[in-house]
């Protein structure tokens, strides 16, 4: 055997072990953590409240859902203060409409057996709890509240609004095309419940953007963070429905990867702190304008930011979860990533 084909036959078998240790990375085993979740449903025992059993129904589950029954009341279905009863006659009228029952009663055939979204929110949590042994886990409190808050975080829980994940197909979304316009409401099934509930938790109760994050850059990180967090604690989520893109766009922006980092770089907006000239590498959108001609994905900073993270993690692997969450200078993690997308 010559010189140069050993050398061959060598590099070929070391690539080979590089390439299974990045495609076969071994799971976490969450099997041994202790955590007991149970989803309450809002929704069902409200479905029991009736016009005529108000005044005896209304003290119970207030009793039993404390701060979210006053928030659901006061914040979300709008019916007024909970401190007395005068609200219970604009709940009547909530009760009395049709429009309202029949809301009520399509959430009850879509969720009638929620065990499946149990599990992974169970699933989900358990991770979390794997790498943050110490970190509370809120009630998870079912509800339909008319279409107005999806996943609100309040004192010690965080609620599902079930009306905002009927399906993509529902009749109600297209009526509501003003206020909630379809590349958002396309979202609305039941597979983004989770990574909605995980993104919500971590973006608010974990690890809440700090004040001083101004640049584009600071922002693109702290979102690559929260994208990164996301994908150890739900790893088998596709990578569209943790960013909210559809796989076409996931499959523009690995096309476009380059592309999109040169546009950042030449027109010298990583350091640039004016969130109107910004907010549209971050915000929800059909797409970037400026990039691509209209077929561009949304929110290309946020994309960016998660694959400047992914690479710093994968070029630091002696780096811990715990320690690049608590990590606040981008330009280090931007420097130590090496990215340079070809």
């Amino acid at each position: 055997m010559t010189i140069y084909l050993r050398h061959q036959i060598y590099l070929f078998f070391f690539i080979s072990i590089l390439l299974a240790n990045c495609t076969n990375k071994k799971p976490i085993d969450v099997s041994k953590v202790n955590l007991d979740l149970t989803i309450e449903r809002f929704d069902q025992d409200l479905g029991r409240l009736t016009p005529q059993n108000l005044t005896v129904e209304a003290p119970l589950l207030r009793k039993k859902y404390g701060v979210f029954y006053d928030d659901y009341m006061e914040k979300m279905l709008g019916v007024g203060a909970t401190a007395d009863t005068t609200y219970y006659k604009q709940l009547r009228e909530v009760l009395n409409n049709n429009s309202f029952a029949d809301l009520q009663q399509s959430v009850k055939t879509t969720f009638d057996n929620t065990t499946g979204i149990e599990e992974k929110l169970t699933d989900a949590f358990k991770h979390v709890k794997y790498y943050y042994p110490k970190q509370k886990i809120p009630r998870l409190i079912m509800f339909f509240s008319g279409f107005t808050v999806q996943t609100p975080i309040g004192d010690d829980y965080i609620g599902i609004g079930l009306d905002m994940f009927l399906g993509s197909e529902s009749k109600y979304y297209p009526a509501l095309r003003q206020s909630i316009p379809h590349y958002i409401s396309r979202r609305f099934n039941k597979e983004n419940i989770t990574p909605r509930i995980i993104e919500a938790f971590v973006r608010e109760e974990m690890f809440p953007e700090p004040d001083k994050s101004k640049s584009l850059l600071s922002k693109m990180i702290y979102n690559g963070k929260v994208l990164y967090f996301m994908d150890q604690v739900i790893p088998d989520a596709s990578d569209s429905l943790k960013i909210g893109f559809t796989k076409k766009q996931i499959e523009w922006c690995q096309t476009s990867e380059s592309s999109i980092w040169a546009y950042l770089l030449e027109n010298n907006l990583l350091y640039e702190t004016d969130y109107m000239k910004i907010q549209k590498y971050l915000t929800e959108a059909p797409f970037t304008p400026g990039i691509g001609n209209g077929d561009s994905a949304p929110k290309l900073g946020v994309w960016t930011g998660w694959q400047i993270v992914r690479k710093y993690m994968a070029n630091n692997p002696d780096v811990s979860l715990q320690e690049l969450m608590i990590e606040q200078d981008a330009q280090k993690i931007l420097n130590q990533s090496k990215y340079k997308p070809k």
